[in-house]
C-alpha cells in the first residue's frame, strides 16, 4: 500500500518491524498519515510489531522531533529499549489470550514499553515490562512473532479483526 486510495481497500493492517523513523517519514512522503489516522480512528484492526508498535504508540520517548506517534495504543515506548542488534534475544513468555503454552518471543532491537495506560490491556510481559498489549481491535507487540513457526498470535489478530469487522458491518 503506497497511496491513500489503496488504503481504502484495506480491511485490516499489519504494521511490521523495520525502522520506525523511516516508516514515519514514508507515511508523510506518500500522504498516508492523515488517511491512516482516519481509518485507525474508525476502528480498522491492526497488528503492530516492533517498529509498528512504536508508530502506533501515544508517545515515543526517544524519537526524532518529527517522528509520528499515531496515538492509537495507550503506551509510551523507548526505541531499542532492550538494546542494539547484538543484544537481540529470544524468550518464552506467557500470552494471556493464548492459554498455558508459552510463546517464543524474538526480540530484535525491540522497543520497551515504559508505560501502558489504562486503555491498553497488557496481554504479555517479560519480567516486569509489558511486551504485548491489546486495545480495541489493535494488538501491539515488542517482538517479532513472524520469526517463529507459532501462528497463534497471528490467529488471535485474525479472530479479533474478524470480530471487529462484523461489529462495524452491523
Amino acid at each position: 500500500m503506497r497511496t491513500p486510495a489503496e488504503l481504502d481497500d484495506v480491511d485490516a493492517l499489519v504494521l511490521p518491524g523495520g525502522e520506525s523513523t523511516t516508516m514515519s517519514r514514508l507515511l508523510q512522503v506518500f500522504g498516508l498519515e492523515a488517511p491512516l489516522r482516519e481509518r485507525l480512528a474508525g476502528g480498522m484492526p491492526t497488528l503492530s510489531t516492533c517498529a509498528g508498535l512504536i508508530l502506533m504508540s501515544r508517545e515515543v520517548l526517544d524519537g526524532r522531533p518529527d517522528q509520528i506517534a499515531l496515538g492509537i495504543l495507550d503506551v509510551s515506548v523507548r526505541r531499542n529499549g532492550y538494546g542494539r542488534q547484538v543484544e537481540s534475544f529470544e524468550a518464552d513468555i506467557p500470552v494471556v489470550p493464548l492459554g498455558v503454552a508459552p510463546f517464543r518471543a524474538v526480540f530484535i532491537r525491540a522497543p520497551l514499553i515504559e508505560q501502558a495506560g489504562a486503555d491498553a490491556e497488557v496481554i504479555a510481559s517479560f519480567g516486569s515490562n509489558p511486551v504485548a498489549v491489546a486495545q480495541g481491535p489493535h494488538i501491539g507487540l515488542c517482538f517479532h512473532p513472524e520469526m517463529t513457526d507459532d501462528s497463534r498470535l497471528h490467529q488471535l489478530f485474525l479472530d479479533r479483526a474478524a470480530a471487529a469487522l462484523e461489529v462495524s458491518a452491523a
